[in-house]
C-alpha cells in the first residue's frame, strides 16, 4: 500500500459525521424511480459534493427517467483500465415518503426511505472517491457511475451501465451489505410482465352467455403460472397485481396482471419464457384472447473465475481489517448482473450494512459507514497492486 492509499484511508476514519449528513440530505428527497425531479434532485446534491472536492461529474441526460451522473478520478497509472463504483439513487418510495418518516438514528441505526438501498451506498461511494482524489489520485482510474432507474429494471440506463462496465478492471456496486455483514456474490435473473386479457361484456342475469369473462380466464392463466414454480431450480413466477371488470352484474370484458419471474441461469430463463408464452396463448375460456408485454428485466449476476478473485480480494481487506465477511446468493436482482454480463469482473453488496429495504421498517447500521468505505478503498489499493 502507498502513502496515496495510506492518506485516502486516514481522511476516511474521520468522515463518519460527515457522511451522515450528506446520507440525512439524501434521504430527505423523495426519489422514486418515475420521480425524475427527485431523483435528479439527489443526483445535483451528489454532484455539488464532488465538485466540492474538485472531481469533474458528467451527466447522461435520460428522458423519462433520472439522468445518469459519471464521475472520474484520474489514476496515476495512466491508461489502466478503471475500477467502477456503481450506485442507483431511485428508490420505491411514492412522493411524500420523505417527508412522513424523515432521516433518524436511534440506537446506532439509521432509518428513512431508501436509508439503506441505496443512499447510503451512493454516499460511501462519493465519500471514498472523494478520499482518492483528495490524495492526489488513485493507482488506477475511478468511475463513479450514479443511476435513476435501478428499481423498475433500468430500462434507460442499461446500455449506459454495460458501456461503463465494458473494459473495465471491475465494478464494486454497493447495494447495501447483508444483514449478516456478507456480500453477494450471487443473484437471481427477473423478469417483469403485464398480462392483458380481453372477453366479451354481457349482462350477467339477462345473457350470461353471450359474455366471455376475462377474469375466469385470467384466473385460469395465474394459476398455470404460478405452477412454472420451481423452488429447487430457483425459478419462480408470482402474479402479483390483478385487476379488471367493468361492474358486478357484467361479465368481465378484461382483467390484467402484473408478473415477477426469477430465475438462477440464462436456461432457465427460456424454460420459464416458452412455459409463460403458452400459458398466454392458450384460451381456456373460447373467445377471449392475451396479450404479454415485458416491462423490465434484470440479468442474473453468474460468478465467473474474475468475478470469484474480485470476492477473493474483498474478502480478504475486510478480514484484514477484523471484519470478515463471506458471499451470498440473493434472490433480489440489481445492475450488478448487467456488469457481469459484459464480462467485468464483479462483487455485489459492498455497501454499508443494512435491511428491512423496501418497507418502513428498512434500517442502516451507522457504524458500518466507515468500515465499508475502507474496504473499497484497500480493494481498489489491492486491485492496483494486481
Amino acid at each position: 500500500m502507498t502513502e496515496t492509499d495510506s492518506d485516502a484511508l486516514r481522511w476516511l476514519d474521520g468522515q463518519e459525521g460527515a457522511m451522515l449528513a450528506l446520507l440525512e440530505e439524501l434521504v430527505n428527497i423523495d426519489s422514486g424511480s418515475y420521480d425524475k425531479a427527485g431523483v435528479d434532485a439527489v443526483g445535483a446534491r451528489i454532484a455539488d459534493f464532488l465538485a466540492g472536492h474538485g472531481i469533474p461529474v458528467t451527466t447522461v441526460p435520460v428522458e423519462g427517467f433520472g439522468d445518469a451522473l459519471r464521475a472520474q478520478v484520474a489514476g496515476s497509472g495512466g491508461g489502466n483500465r478503471p475500477v467502477v463504483l456503481m450506485g442507483h439513487r431511485d428508490t420505491v418510495f411514492p412522493k411524500g415518503e420523505a417527508a412522513q418518516r424523515p432521516f433518524r438514528i436511534a440506537a446506532g441505526r439509521a432509518y428513512g426511505p431508501g436509508v439503506a438501498d441505496m443512499k447510503a451506498g451512493l454516499v460511501m461511494n462519493a465519500f471514498v472517491l472523494a478520499a482518492y482524489h483528495r490524495a492526489g489520485g488513485a493507482r488506477v482510474p475511478l468511475t463513479g457511475l450514479f443511476t435513476s432507474d435501478e428499481e423498475i429494471g433500468s430500462p434507460a440506463c442499461r446500455p449506459i451501465i454495460e458501456e461503463t462496465a465494458r473494459g473495465a478492471r471491475a465494478v464494486l456496486n454497493s447495494e447495501p451489505g447483508r444483514p449478516t455483514g456478507n456480500v453477494v456474490t450471487g443473484r437471481k435473473g427477473g423478469v417483469f410482465m403485464h398480462l392483458e386479457v380481453l372477453g366479451k361484456a354481457a349482462h350477467s342475469g339477462g345473457n350470461y352467455a353471450d359474455g366471455r369473462s376475462a377474469i375466469l380466464a385470467l384466473a385460469h392463466k395465474t394459476v398455470a403460472l404460478h405452477a412454472i414454480t420451481d423452488l429447487d431450480r430457483g425459478t419462480t413466477v408470482n402474479v402479483g397485481l390483478v385487476s379488471g371488470g367493468q361492474s358486478v352484474n357484467t361479465v368481465a370484458p378484461r382483467a390484467t396482471c402484473e408478473i415477477d419471474l426469477r430465475y438462477v441461469t440464462p436456461p432457465d430463463r427460456e424454460a420459464a419464457m416458452d412455459r409463460i408464452a403458452a400459458i398466454v396463448a392458450d384460451a381456456t375460456v373460447p373467445g377471449t384472447t392475451a396479450h404479454l408485454t415485458v416491462k423490465g428485466a434484470f440479468l442474473p449476476l453468474v460468478q465467473d473465475a474474475a468475478s470469484r478473485a474480485l470476492y477473493e480480494t474483498y474478502a480478504g481487506v475486510s478480514a484484514g481489517q477484523g471484519h470478515p465477511v463471506a458471499g451470498e446468493f440473493a434472490g433480489g436482482c440489481a445492475d450488478s448482473g448487467f456488469t457481469a454480463s459484459v464480462g467485468c469482473p464483479t462483487l455485489c453488496a459492498v455497501g454499508p450494512v443494512g435491511g428491512k429495504a423496501h418497507s418502513p421498517e428498512e434500517y442502516l447500521e451507522v457504524a458500518s459507514l466507515v468500515p465499508r468505505a475502507r474496504a473499497m478503498a484497500q480493494t481498489i489499493a489491492a486491485l492496483a497492486e494486481g
